[in-house]
């Protein structure tokens, strides 16, 4: 019997917000974007990880490109506040959920998001798991179990849903129902199925 419902934030709530995200930047800094991802990449586990501030990573990346220091306070939250767009539909189905489950968000995130999420309060999630908060990220084993204590449920008793398939097979391998997101209709079907 399912009692939970995890879900990813990026592509699954909203829409993917990278490839706007990686172009914000790219504009910013004046550089070209096969150079920024490269360069990012290499601080982006640390940074994704909270090992590292904002500050420090835009140290490592800019000293590497040779451009100046942001002068805002967080480009990355001016920046995903400009790629920042709602799946409407998902929410709703999913806020109407919270009647008769536990609902999760469970994250690969940075701590920008994390304040520009707690400022939309999304108040139907019972908990959420933030990778710059929990020093681990997803397709990491440990995570799903972060996630599974705070709902307080066993992996067969919650499903899991990502658009990305690496993610997918993590969690379906701690033992958890599964589902990669393609598009609403398709999540909704599939959830329903597994609720029935």
């Amino acid at each position: 019997m399912i009692k939970a419902i995890v879900l990813d934030w990026g592509g699954v709530l909203i829409d993917n917000p990278v490839p706007g995200f990686m172009a914000y930047c790219c504009r910013y800094f004046k550089v070209p974007k096969e150079l920024f991802i490269k360069t990012a990449s290499q601080f982006y586990e640390d940074f994704s990880r909270g090992k590292i501030t904002e500050n420090i990573f835009w140290e490592k990346v800019c000293s590497r490109l040779n451009v100046a220091e942001p002068s805002v306070d967080s480009l990355l939250n001016e920046a995903f506040k400009s790629v920042y767009f709602e799946k409407t539909d998902v929410i709703s189905f999913v806020s109407s959920l919270k009647k008769g489950y536990k609902l999760a968000l469970l994250s690969n995130t940075e701590m920008p998001m994390v304040k520009y999420f707690r400022e939309k309060n999304y108040d139907f999630f019972d908990t959420t798991v933030f990778s710059c908060l929990e020093g681990v990220t997803k397709p990491d084993k440990k995570i799903y179990g972060i996630a599974l204590e705070r709902l307080q449920v066993k992996p067969h008793e919650a499903v899991f849903i990502d658009d990305k398939e690496e993610n997918v097979v993590a969690a379906k391998s701690v033992g958890m129902n599964t589902i990669l997101f393609g598009q609403f209709e398709q999540f909704k079907k599939e959830l329903l199925s597994l609720l029935e």
